[in-house]
């Protein structure tokens, strides 16, 4: 397939269009756009980015967007780790439809509050999967039987919300992250710690000490510049030029801007103030070769399908100057 900058613009154009189409109208068309065919590493969504219908989802990133891989954290009204084995079979099915590989388990392992210390953030969004400290192997060994049974080896976690002052319940989360890292290479997995803002490891810098740490083959970094820009990082080039590049195992691609009150702000890819195109020729000189997800979060669109359309778009734009 011959691609070149003006087809990227065109299909850029028609994905933005789709959004507005009715769903009778959208099975019409657009054809797939693949953003380009030289890129080293998978595209992927998160699902319910999109909607909380399967189907759905998966009818927009296989025949709208043409991708061969899907990011899963939650549909049906539940919780990727909460899916019952009929759950999992009816997914299954839809999947196999759509000719859709699951990149990885989008899970909350370890989104919890960590005991003893004191919480610098308030209520953060578990995405239905909330579970007690006390919960955490329980949810673990689940997370391992979804992984396997939708035949992915990649677990996304987390390390705990955020507390206070991290530095002295460092040594024990990171044992913490050790122990499931051993448990899970038995089944053959991978941990993806993702930074995350709410979380003790936000950027680029915290990532980089984490992974010092925890020396784990299969252990390895979702790498979000999103959330190291609203944890206050420049993720580009300023946070990834502290990341061992082998151990980057998964991308996060959505964008921030900070609003006229200083906060961070979620905007559509490409609108914000990360400079995607930098990490995207980062990414392909250092052959990155696993999966980039789109989380858009930006919901300025006015539905989340409607908004993750228009970052998918922006993403669509940015990946065609890298095209021939």
């Amino acid at each position: 397939m011959q691609l070149n900058r003006r087809h990227f613009v065109a299909g850029a154009a028609a994905v933005a269009a789709s959004a507005a189409m009715p769903e009778f109208m959208r099975s019409q068309g657009p054809k797939p756009i693949y953003p380009t065919r030289h890129l080293p590493f998978h595209l992927s969504v998160i699902n319910d980015e999109i909607s909380d219908d399967l189907e759905h989802d998966c009818y927009i990133v296989s025949k709208v967007f043409g991708f061969k891989f899907i990011e899963l954290r939650s549909f049906w009204k539940k919780n990727v780790s909460e899916l019952n084995d009929e759950d999992i079979a009816k997914a299954k099915k839809i999947l196999t439809k759509y000719d859709l590989q699951v990149s990885d388990i989008a899970s909350p392992l370890f989104k919890t509050d960590f005991p003893g210390g004191k919480a610098a953030v308030g209520k953060v969004d578990q995405f239905g999967g909330a579970a007690e400290y006390s919960k955490q192997d329980e949810l673990l060994e689940r997370c391992i039987h979804i992984a396997r049974s939708f035949g992915t080896q990649r677990i996304r976690g987390f390390d705990y919300i955020r507390l206070a002052d991290p530095l002295p319940f460092l040594p024990e989360i990171h044992e913490q992250l050790r122990k499931a890292a051993t448990r899970m290479a038995k089944d053959n997995l991978i941990f993806l710690l993702e930074n995350e803002h709410t979380c003790n490891t936000a950027t680029g810098a915290e990532a980089a000490r984490t992974l010092a740490a925890v020396q784990n083959e299969n252990f390895m970094l979702n790498w979000d510049p999103g959330n190291a820009a609203a944890f206050g990082e420049i993720p580009f080039p300023n946070g990834y030029e502290l990341l061992p590049k082998n151990r980057i195992g998964h991308v996060h691609c959505k964008d921030e801007v900070r609003g006229a009150d200083g906060k961070s702000e979620w905007a559509p890819v490409g609108g914000g103030s990360i400079d995607w195109r930098g990490q995207m020729a980062a990414l392909i000189n250092q052959k990155f070769s696993h999966t980039l997800s789109l989380e858009t979060h930006w919901r300025g669109a006015g539905t989340p399908e409607a908004s993750t359309m228009k970052s998918m778009a922006g993403l669509q734009e940015i990946l065609g100057e890298f095209s021939t």
